[in-house]
């Protein structure tokens, strides 16, 4: 079976993406073959594209945010049909035999697991290309199933910046009782308040904008505290089971560290690099607090995850785009300008 795709690429980092024709590898027994019906726009796209973080391969089709319908299964496939609504995240493989791997914890592979796009197959050692395109090949045990009625645009973030902020919401034991704040409200936030609220959490957001109140408060937020006023810091110190931190780029952790109740912890999900300025470990050793990382999370907990959505009826807000808009939905994302997801509707492909 040769699956001629189209999609979009970038060819060389801070190029505009451009239309793309290419070949995925052949299915093999246990894949599924997946129409793309919806693709989110994630800031790790671009990010890659740019070659913001090294090791850029091109031609780069991003897009880890997938949502589809199966239209071939292998024969050794199990868990799907012909017809399934699907969808597929940040990764498509992983060695399936180290202790991160057998515990369902594929996003911490020790051999490292295979992205769903700027990576290479480890069987054949063909690129992988992502979502930004009108079909893609996946292992089974890398699909998730889209629970009947949620709506399928909107589902699409949720396979990175849902994830994202779930699994450490659900590794930190959030419940009824528990109290978390969030830090950022862009595609990460917007998800970690949703998602903290559904399981029962007293929740907080933490802003420098005070003009986000409202859109905070529907979205779960119970509270909102303007981080640079130091006399609403201050009320909320020692409050805070855990924070969930989405800033994308360096900023200063020292301001929330005091707000964290005995054993809490602030949890890094939108930043990767050093940390300026450093950390002073003296709040840290007094109130056995904690500043830890997380990413993604395993096939198991992503199912768990939209399993909850389905009952919950919880999905992004979302701002729909055509594929041909690529390049200025990356311009206003780089501005902050959307809310709170960009996804691309992939029948804009054939036009």
């Amino acid at each position: 079976m040769t699956l001629n795709v189209k999609g979009y690429a970038a060819f060389a980092a801070k190029e505009d993406l451009v239309p793309h024709n290419f070949v995925r590898r052949d299915p093999r027994d246990n894949d599924v073959v997946i129409e793309i019906l919806y693709s989110g726009v994630c800031h790790s796209d671009i990010h890659n594209a740019y070659n913001d973080w090294g090791g850029a391969k091109y031609p780069m089709v991003p897009g880890h945010e997938i949502i589809g319908r199966v239209t071939h299964v292998g024969k050794a496939v199990t868990k799907f049909s012909v017809g399934d609504h699907v969808g597929v995240g940040c990764m498509v493989d992983s060695c399936q035999h180290c202790s991160a791997c057998e515990q369902g914890l594929e996003q911490y592979c020790e051999e490292g697991n295979t992205l769903t796009y700027n990576d290479v197959d480890r069987h054949d050692q063909m690129p992988t290309y992502g979502g930004y395109s009108d079909k893609i090949v996946v292992t089974e045990k890398f699909v998730v199933k889209v629970p009947e009625g949620l709506d399928l645009k909107s589902a699409a973030p949720l396979l990175c910046a849902g994830i994202t902020t779930w699994s450490p919401l659900r590794h930190w034991n959030v419940g009824p009782g528990s109290k978390v704040a969030v830090v950022g409200l862009g595609g990460l936030g917007h998800m970690a308040l949703k998602f903290a609220k559904a399981l029962g959490a007293d929740v907080t957001l933490f802003s420098r904008s005070p003009n986000k109140s409202e859109d905070a408060r529907r979205l779960g937020a119970e509270h909102i505290v303007i981080s640079t006023d130091d006399a609403q810091m201050k009320a909320v110190y020692n409050q805070f089971d855990l924070i969930i931190d989405t800033v994308p780029y360096v900023h200063d952790l020292k301001p929330y560290i005091p707000t964290l109740a005995l054993n809490g912890t602030l949890v890094l999900v939108g930043y990767l690099g050093e940390l300026d300025p450093v950390l002073n470990s003296a709040p840290l050793v007094l109130g056995r607090k904690s500043v830890a990382g997380s990413v993604i999370g395993g096939i198991a907990e992503t199912q768990e995850m939209m399993n909850f959505c389905g009952e919950h009826g919880i999905t992004s807000d979302v701002e729909m785009i055509n594929m041909q808009d690529i390049n200025d939905a990356w311009q206003r994302m780089l501005k902050s300008d959307v809310k709170y997801r960009f996804v691309i509707d992939i029948a804009s492909l054939k036009a």
